[in-house]
């Protein structure tokens, strides 16, 4: 299961259920996909045929909704 945080611009930001457990949002659209972390900071961990400048606009999209990406989670993930 991967549940969608939100949808931004044809990009969905989403979760795959027990992936690994530090936190983190994936980021897809059909151009390409990135990870990134949320914790400590926010922070690329991969992307796959994306521009620097989606990479940069998805990132600080990440960083402006980072409490709602973690209320979900948190929600998701809760045990």
């Amino acid at each position: 299961m991967s549940p969608t945080v939100f949808r931004y611009k044809g990009y969905r930001f989403f979760f795959f259920s027990r992936e690994e457990e530090r936190m983190h949002v994936h980021v897809y659209s059909g151009q390409g996909e990135a990870k990134f972390w949320l914790q400590p900071n926010v922070s690329l961990a991969q992307r796959y045929s994306l521009s620097d400048k989606e990479v940069g606009e998805l990132q600080r999209i990440v960083e402006d909704r980072r409490d709602e990406i973690e209320k979900s989670w948190r929600k998701h993930f809760r045990d």
